[in-house]
């Protein structure tokens, strides 16, 4: 019988030629990653376990992303405790300030995921670098501990289901509205402990950037990854990047599925998650009218520079975003920033009353950069709309994609691209 692409990764780095569904394994990781939310856990129970050296120096990788620059005492000491590890274990991969992006997005981009892998993360959006062809997971800071000592971490081999992208894609639909729509579909645990492998016609045509944001979102439907088929546009990305040879994996024809879905994507226009969790989701068109107090445009699903091309083709086009809404425009990487600014981004988001941040995971988990106050509504492209995550328990947040938040940030409240004239 044939193998998925997630078992044939898993696979080889057991050593194994083959492994089932429902296997325990004890793979070999490429990379293990923590942020300073997470890392001082870890290193405090790497430190317990009496372990004098991390496993590999260059396989590590701590990314200071959700508090830095430094927003008060408690993020200084985490974020100084975790650098002076660095320093002491001589960790290849480490960023903090100027240097720092957002996690997922800054680990493709530096070349430092690559397809083939098996990355963990102390982070539940690790599951982003399936757009590369990666099995990559979240996992807790005990197991990043665990990784960082002996390279190795276990797991119960995913079934997979797979999602067949067909069709064609409506005007203003992005890969979040594509991951909304499924979660939609779905539901919140409706891959639960399981890949989510995308494949089909759409796919293929699909940016780097989408496929990033699917399968960021893979967790929200409980998953335990999300995959894409890697293909000439992966290999252009990876081939840019690389630090590192590279490999890619493909599912055989006779390979086992849990289940197969068929998306037809003429199905689908412009989403929004209404509170309070991302497969609440609706068309936006068939909503009433939302007033909102604040937009973000940035994080680990949409402050890639693809995305901020978006968002400036339709504010440049509205002129001025809404008196009453702030708009958080929040590049991903510095390399996005630097791209942002040199063609002249900024500046329509500037002109328009729009305010711009450094790189940071700030605001889509409450922590600093737009926090919301009680009865405040948002519109933002992060991945998460729980009660208070964005702030105020009383607060409600709306997730979306690009085009739709740089709207609403026009009109004040949640609009689609085509109401901007």
């Amino acid at each position: 019988m044939g193998s998925t692409i997630t078992e044939k990764i898993l696979a080889a780095h057991c050593s194994k030629k083959y492994i089932e569904p429902g296997e325990f394994i004890e793979p070999k990781i490429d990379i293990a990653l923590s942020n300073d939310v997470t890392a001082p856990l870890a290193i405090k129970e790497f430190r317990k376990a009496g372990v004098k050296k991390v496993f590999d120096k260059n396989k590590i990788a701590l990314v200071m992303d959700h508090f830095t620059p430094n927003k008060d005492i408690l993020s200084a000491e985490h974020v100084k405790f975790v650098r002076e590890f660095a320093k002491e274990q001589k960790i290849k991969h480490y960023y903090e300030g100027g240097n720092v992006g957002v996690e997922h997005a800054l680990l493709p981009e530096k070349g430092i995921a690559l397809p083939g892998d098996v990355i963990i993360g102390a982070d539940s959006h690790t599951c982003t670098y399936g757009a590369l062809g990666v099995f990559s997971t979240g996992v807790g800071s005990t197991d990043i501990a665990a990784a960082m000592a002996t390279g190795k971490v276990w797991f119960k081999v995913p079934q997979t289901i797979k999602f067949i992208l067909k069709g064609k894609l409506n005007k203003w639909v992005s890969g979040k509205d594509i991951i909304l729509y499924i979660i939609g579909l779905i539901g919140v645990d409706g891959a639960l402990y399981q890949s989510m492998e995308f494949d089909g016609p759409v796919c293929k045509k699909l940016s780097m950037a989408d496929r990033f944001t699917i399968a960021n979102m893979a967790i929200e439907a409980g998953g335990k990854s999300g995959i894409f088929t890697p293909d000439e546009i992966t290999e252009k990305y990876a081939a840019a990047r690389a630090q590192r040879k590279y490999k890619f994996y493909t599912s055989d024809k006779d390979a086992k599925y849990h289940k197969i879905l068929e998306i037809d994507c003429r199905k689908i226009d412009p989403q929004i998650a209404m509170p309070f969790l991302p497969s609440n989701t609706k068309t936006v068109k068939d909503i009433k009218r939302t007033y909102i107090d604040q937009v973000v445009i940035g994080s680990c699903t949409n402050g890639r520079i693809e995305d901020l091309r978006v968002a400036a083709a339709i504010i440049k086009k509205g002129k001025k975003v809404n008196p009453s809404v702030r708009t958080l425009i929040i590049p991903a990487t510095p390399e996005v920033y630097s791209q942002a600014l040199a063609e002249g981004l900024f500046k329509i988001f500037t002109d328009a009353g729009a305010i711009i941040s450094a790189p940071t995971c700030g605001p889509c988990l409450g922590g600093h950069m737009g926090i919301l106050a009680s009865g405040e509504k948002c519109v933002s492209t992060t991945n998460r709309n729980f009660v208070g995550r964005m702030g105020h328990v009383e607060s409600q947040l709306f997730l979306s994609g690009p085009a739709v938040a740089a709207a609403s940030a026009i009109k004040g409240y949640i609009a689609v691209p085509d109401e901007i004239k």
